[in-house]
């Protein structure tokens, strides 16, 4: 569905500050709640102008932080998106991912997106993350297989389920403690843990 654990938001949220990245990518945003929670925390204070007595919204072109959306449904927009991305794209994720340049966004994300693709795709995918990331791509995916058939969006069945050894097979080494979600990390070269 378009929402994920409540319990991997801190470690999630937390990665995301300490990368301090300029862009991101939020692949299968959902409702959008990490990209409002990146946006906030990243782009903090500088969301207001503020000058003495007088405060108002910053426009979006004067925000620090580009994060850019994929979406595969677009039914699950709201006007969070169009408050917080600076550009959504809709479509199946690799297709999407297909047409963007290597290194186009310092941090590439995706929540809870893994398990909706079976093994061949989900390797195909992974290394989609690793190629478009110029310094980290984060997934998370349940550590268990938790069965899941929508009709109305073939994109939120749930296909395949994911081991520690193959996330860290793929370069997803760096793994974030979760009891119930593999939060998953990998390093481009020169930029963190190996």
């Amino acid at each position: 569905m378009p929402f994920s654990q409540s319990s991997q938001l801190s470690t999630i949220v937390g990665f995301i500050e300490q990368a301090n990245p300029a862009s991101i990518l939020d692949v299968g945003t959902g409702m959008g709640q990490y990209g409002f929670l990146a946006r906030n925390n990243l782009e903090n204070v500088n969301l207001f102008v503020v000058d003495g007595a007088n405060a108002s919204q910053r426009p979006k072109e004067g925000w620090r932080v580009r994060i850019d959306g994929i979406e595969g449904y677009a039914g699950y927009l709201t006007p969070v998106h169009d408050y917080v991305y600076n550009r959504m794209l809709i479509g199946d994720a690799l297709s999407v991912l297909s047409g963007i340049a290597d290194g186009a966004y310092e941090v590439v994300m995706a929540i809870d997106i893994l398990e909706h693709f079976d093994k061949a795709e989900g390797l195909r995918f992974l290394a989609e993350l690793r190629r478009v990331a110029s310094k980290a791509a984060l997934v998370s995916t349940p550590k268990e297989f938790h069965s899941q058939e929508v009709e109305a969006n073939p994109f939120e069945n749930h296909r395949s389920c994911w081991s520690h050894a193959e996330l860290v097979a793929e370069g997803f080494g760096d793994v974030l403690q979760n009891n119930e979600s593999w939060i998953a990390v990998c390093h481009r070269p020169g930029h963190g843990a190996a």
